[in-house]
């Protein structure tokens, strides 16, 4: 059975749309008719939350972090109301108020029955993966980031699934990937690796990607650049982003991003289509005219400079993943 995953990057639902969150969680604030209509074209919506959820904490005391996102308690209905099925929390925001805060995501999660993978009241938890019945197929969605090893979660500390991929996969997470491989019908794994506003993979991050890909896992969905980047099967390298505030660069455009939908079956992934977005101020609608046609043209490239043929087709850019299939 095939079925069809919307994938989305780094949702940040603090600071300037928190206070937005203040007034309404209707969707239509957030995210345009246009681009729920792609989203309600999915059998499950997974993006990396990229913010706490919760009214309590003080911003995490690390030298040097210039940012602290925290979303009110109104975010979990928000995402609920846009039909997200699961959200990964394993990055460099999930304890930006301390471990309360990220408990209260956890629970604000668990409330509008939202399934979080990649941080916890424990190590185990954190690294527990999350398995998603989708239309009969069972998801495996697998968790973890590179930064900061600050928060990394203990067996009797909360934080997030920490591996140090510069360093090279760490072997629990090859290990949970093949187990999942064999538990499930397809693994999704979801990295928060690399720095900010970089076009392209660093040599670690396609090093890690291709063990990934080895140990099992049936699609890897980067994030953490805030930058869409390139395909190579069954490897989406960055996600980009998907609702914040931020301040946007001028040459590298991290306003305009895509939403990834990825059919895959039990073989493995099939095709992709990605709608491109541009990302307003607290507010996500469909890129059009000479902002779409320069994003398409930077993922067409960003796909060949990876051996990857990128299509346009029915206003959407299109990727073959079959690549892979039954490996």
């Amino acid at each position: 059975m095939a079925v069809t995953l919307a994938l989305a990057g780094d949702t940040m639902l603090g600071r300037g749309v928190a206070d937005r969150l203040a007034d309404s969680h209707a969707p239509d604030a957030f995210v345009s008719d246009g681009v729920r209509a792609y989203l309600t074209e999915a059998d499950a919506i997974v993006l990396n939350l990229e913010c706490c959820v919760s009214d309590r904490g003080s911003p995490w005391p690390a030298p040097g972090k210039a940012f602290h996102f925290r979303a009110p308690p109104q975010a979990a209905d928000l995402l609920a109301e846009l039909g997200v099925s699961c959200v990964t929390l394993a990055n460099n925001h999930a304890l930006d108020y301390g471990y309360d805060a990220l408990l209260d995501t956890r629970a604000q999660l668990e409330r509008v029955e939202i399934r979080a993978a990649g941080a916890g009241a424990t190590l185990e938890q954190a690294r527990a993966p999350v398995v998603l019945a989708v239309r009969g197929l069972r998801v495996a969605v697998v968790s973890v980031t590179d930064h900061p090893d600050d928060y990394a979660a203990t067996p009797d500390r909360p934080g997030v699934a920490h591996a140090d991929l510069p360093s090279g996969v760490p072997g629990w997470l090859m290990d949970t990937v093949a187990r999942m491989h064999t538990e499930s019908d397809a693994v999704l794994v979801s990295p928060h690796w690399g720095p900010n506003m970089t076009t392209g993979p660093l040599p670690y991050v396609r090093v890690a990607a291709t063990m990934l890909a080895d140990a099992g896992a049936t699609l890897i969905a980067g994030h953490s650049a805030h930058v869409a980047h390139g395909v190579a099967p069954p490897i989406l390298y960055d996600l980009g982003d998907f609702i914040d505030d931020y301040a946007v660069d001028p040459d590298l455009r991290n306003d305009l991003s895509l939403l990834f939908l990825v059919t895959v079956d039990e073989l493995g992934p099939i095709r992709l289509r990605a709608v491109p977005l541009k990302l307003d101020y607290c507010r996500t609608v469909l890129a059009e005219g000479a902002e779409r046609s320069w994003l398409v043209r930077r993922f067409v490239r960003a796909c060949e400079a990876l051996g990857t043929a990128a299509s346009w087709e029915d206003d959407l850019l299109v990727v073959d993943l079959r690549a892979r299939r039954g490996g």
